[in-house]
């Protein structure tokens, strides 16, 4: 987990990003220790009866600011605690790395694109949504890589998803040689990109979409099968120890479950 601070931030400014809005803060401790992969909870606003945070992405960190992506304009002042979460890890060496985003999940992925490309890796995205106005970041990838291949579950931009979107993906793993998969995407096309990558020897490091009541653990709001290195599988904290995990060992079919399997599930 990252080593998150408690602050009353300033909003300095807003803008519309895609279907979202983008919120830039002046926090600059948290902006300091910011990797792509973290987010922010942010307090519920003033008069909510809800008393838990919200869980927001933080898109990248520039000098003192971080810029979030919230649904709606925000007040002036912000109580947040961030950076949270474990961030996406970079590669030993540079490498080709398939980034997959859906919707606004794609967001913290810009960001990672840069850094491995600062790193010397290679880059390609595969963006994806339900239609083509749920796209998100699609300029910003194309200012990156010639490489952006567009999905659509009605067909409306790009290709259509269809029903067998693991053969998409090893194709494009394929076309690229890719050795590495980040992906921030609903569990459907994770898992069926997870699937393409093992086949082919890939390593994959995905970033869950959970809901995070709270953001910091405390809730277990969160929780998810996840197999660990000595093959026992165990429910854990998206919030806390992931959203990011090795997309290999986190159990897709079971995410809303708890299976029979999982340490302590008879007890």
């Amino acid at each position: 987990m990252a080593n998150p601070v408690v602050v009353r931030a300033e909003v300095v400014g807003t803008r519309a990003d895609g279907p979202a809005r983008r919120v830039t803060v002046r926090c600059a401790t948290a902006a300091a220790r910011f990797r792509p992969g973290h987010f922010a909870a942010l307090t519920a606003p003033a008069g909510s009866v809800d008393v838990l945070r919200h869980a927001v992405p933080v898109l990248r960190a520039d000098g003192d600011t971080l810029d979030l992506l919230l649904p709606a304009d925000p007040p002036p002042l912000l109580d947040l605690i961030a950076p949270l979460g474990t961030p996406y890890p970079q590669p030993d060496a540079p490498g080709c790395a398939l980034l997959l985003g859906e919707d606004t999940q794609a967001g913290p992925l810009l960001a990672l694109a840069e850094q491995l490309l600062a790193a010397g890796s290679q880059v390609a995205f595969v963006l994806a949504a339900e239609s083509a106005g749920r796209l998100y970041g699609v300029e910003a990838a194309r200012e990156l890589t010639a490489d952006v291949l567009l999905l659509t579950a009605d067909g409306s931009a790009g290709l259509p998803i269809g029903d067998d979107p693991a053969a998409l993906f090893d194709q494009a793993l394929g076309a690229l040689d890719a050795d590495l998969l980040y992906a921030a995407a609903g569990p459907g096309l994770t898992a069926a990109a997870v699937a393409a990558a093992t086949a082919r020897g890939a390593r994959s490091w995905t970033a869950v979409a959970a809901e995070l009541p709270c953001g910091t653990g405390l809730c277990l709001g969160c929780v998810l099968p996840v197999r660990d290195a000595d093959g026992v599988s165990r429910l854990v904290r998206a919030c806390t120890e992931g959203p990011v995990f090795d997309g290999a060992r986190v159990r897709w079919g079971g995410l809303d479950t708890v299976p029979a399997d999982v340490e302590g599930a008879g007890e």
